[in-house]
């Protein structure tokens, strides 16, 4: 149906799901940062109760207007309504993105309050949508007042030493490890068979078995090493999936040259890659695992350049 179709009793009704969804995920926004990330938490949960007390008022007037039933009219039965994401799918926001996604609410919110109103002829109908409007909107104004006020008190900072924390955790150590692994492990089969064959379609194939291989290894071993509940490392399927992917990317990427017919070039492209990919590796030690630069450089290259000469000696012999 159109929003336009709907009569005053619909609109009310609608009004009181859309609360009660909007209630819903801000309680289930707090449950997801109750642990990490308190202020936050204790945000969506002031949020959640003035969107009870909006579902309350809501009722009382249904009530009184129309009786006891009310019809269940959802966002997604209404054309051109904006349909809320279920808070499942966004249970790894980071804190600031999920109070970014509760300001687009309010916001949304508030125009539903301000086109309802003016639909409205009774009297004590258009009050109510109205007035909820302009609650819409100190709920904007107020959010940006607590912000501000827990910044202040150094919450939001310690917020977010914990949100860097579980990123490293979650998504750089799996993806690092990774990344090292098919950049590392790799080198040894792939110019093992490129100085044994000088044939670039076969080293090619070489490397990419290898690369697949070595991912789907990685990322089975990530998934089924923790499963996240007492680290807080996360869900270990996603840990895996980073991990697996950047295992298989890290292979891949010296890989690719031997699409080349021209052996030496293709090799020459190859190092060079692999140059590039030593180098990724021991910047990220150094950026997110607080290694000196020159150590992480040290242990990158040498630990790469054995792996190389092996490769190489095992290949040429």
């Amino acid at each position: 149906m159109h929003f336009r179709d709907l009569d005053e009793s619909q609109l009310l009704a609608l009004a009181i799901t859309a609360e009660e969804e909007d209630g819903h995920i801000f309680r289930d926004f707090a449950e997801t940062f109750r642990k990490d990330f308190p202020a936050t938490a204790g945000l969506f949960m002031r949020m959640a109760d003035e969107e009870s007390d909006h579902r309350h008022r809501l009722i009382d007037l249904y009530r009184r207007r129309f009786g006891e039933h009310i019809p269940l009219i959802r966002r997604q039965d209404v054309k051109g309504f904006l349909v809320r994401r279920s808070s499942w799918l966004t249970r790894n926001l980071r804190p600031e993105k999920a109070r970014a996604e509760a300001a687009m609410m309010e916001i949304e919110a508030r125009h539903f309050y301000e086109a309802a109103a003016q639909r409205a002829t009774d009297a004590s109908v258009r009050q109510l949508l109205g007035d909820l409007a302009h609650e819409e909107q100190k709920h904007e104004m107020a959010a940006v007042t607590l912000h501000e006020d827990q910044a202040a008190a150094g919450e939001l900072e310690r917020e977010g030493e914990a949100a860097r924390r579980l990123f490293v955790l979650r998504f750089v150590q799996p993806g690092l490890a990774g990344l090292m692994d098919g950049s590392v492990s790799t080198l040894a089969p792939l110019f093992a068979a490129a100085f044994a064959t000088g044939n670039t379609t076969d080293t090619f194939k070489v490397g990419l078995a290898a690369s697949v291989g070595a991912g789907i290894s990685m990322g089975f071993a990530e998934a089924m090493s923790d499963d996240g509940k007492l680290s807080g490392r996360g869900a270990p399927w996603l840990r895996g999936a980073v991990c697996g992917l950047m295992t298989t990317i890290g292979g891949i990427g010296h890989t690719l040259p031997y699409l080349i017919h021209d052996f030496r070039l293709a090799t020459g492209i190859a190092i060079g890659v692999v140059l590039v990919e030593l180098a990724a590796i021991a910047w990220i030690r150094w950026r997110y695992m607080d290694t000196k630069l020159l150590a992480a450089t040290f242990q990158v290259v040498v630990g790469g350049l054995l792996v190389f000469l092996a490769g190489w000696l095992i290949g040429a012999g």
